[in-house]
């Protein structure tokens, strides 16, 4: 039999926010490789006899050498005729390895599919009412990570002059360190900022202040990952 590898994006949480087609790959797949961040409540969805393995990334483990395991995984399976589902959060493409996957794929000749869905950059401030443009305050969106490979670093000039909504992701361990870089490159530092913890799940909390007092009120209120962070005028709409 001709084996079969597909991407999926689980969404951010709520294992309702799955999408139908997701949900058909799910039941009819022979192995599924998921990642930490996958819920309980999806992982129960899987029918029994199906092989669960947990690729995600622990506490100071290698993101090379996990994602060269994650291949390697990837290629056996598919090699033995295996309908491979890969559960990823959110959406594949959206600051996971989503992209790498599909080239390593490609270069072996590997028959996949990608299955969008729901990134937790819009999906986790739609779910609780939160706009993230509007006429009257924001036309438009600026998404990025909240920590970066190898050192590497952003435009905060570019990022600081943006007059939209600027969505941050994977954020609060850099909160000082991201907000400090707004300030120093500009941004007004009373600019209404909302994170919003554990998104669609039950345990979601939310925290409003500014990009001045932001991140004191963050170490206060213990905020762990994962959280959305979202800066701009359209916070003013959760009032």
């Amino acid at each position: 039999m001709a084996g079969k590898v597909y991407l999926i994006g689980a969404g951010p949480g709520d294992p309702d926010l799955l999408t139908i087609k997701a949900m058909k790959i799910i039941k009819k797949s022979d192995i599924i490789l998921y990642d930490r961040l996958i819920e309980k409540s999806i992982l129960k969805k899987i029918p029994k006899g199906t092989r669960k393995i947990f690729v995600g990334k622990n506490l100071g483990e290698d993101s090379d050498a996990l994602q060269n395991k994650i291949n390697e995984l990837i290629e056996k399976y598919y090699s033995e005729g295996k309908v491979v589902a890969r559960l990823k959060s959110g959406d594949p493409f959206i600051f996971g390895r989503g992209g790498e996957e599909i080239e390593f794929m490609k270069n072996k000749n590997i028959d996949f599919e990608v299955i969008p869905g729901i990134t937790s950059a819009t999906g986790v401030p739609t779910y609780m009412g939160l706009p993230l443009t509007h006429r009257n305050y924001s036309s438009s969106i600026l998404i990025i990570p909240g920590h970066f490979k190898n050192g590497n670093t952003m435009d905060w000039e570019f990022i600081a002059r943006f007059d939209g909504t600027l969505v941050i992701l994977m954020g609060v361990s850099n909160m000082d360190e991201i907000m400090k870089n707004l300030i120093l490159h500009g941004k007004d530092e009373n600019t209404p900022v909302c994170i919003i913890q554990n998104g669609t799940k039950n345990n979601q909390k939310i925290l409003k202040g500014n990009i001045k007092n932001i991140a004191d009120m963050s170490r206060k209120r213990k905020v762990q990952p994962p959280a959305v962070i979202v800066i701009g005028k359209v916070v003013h709409l959760l009032d």
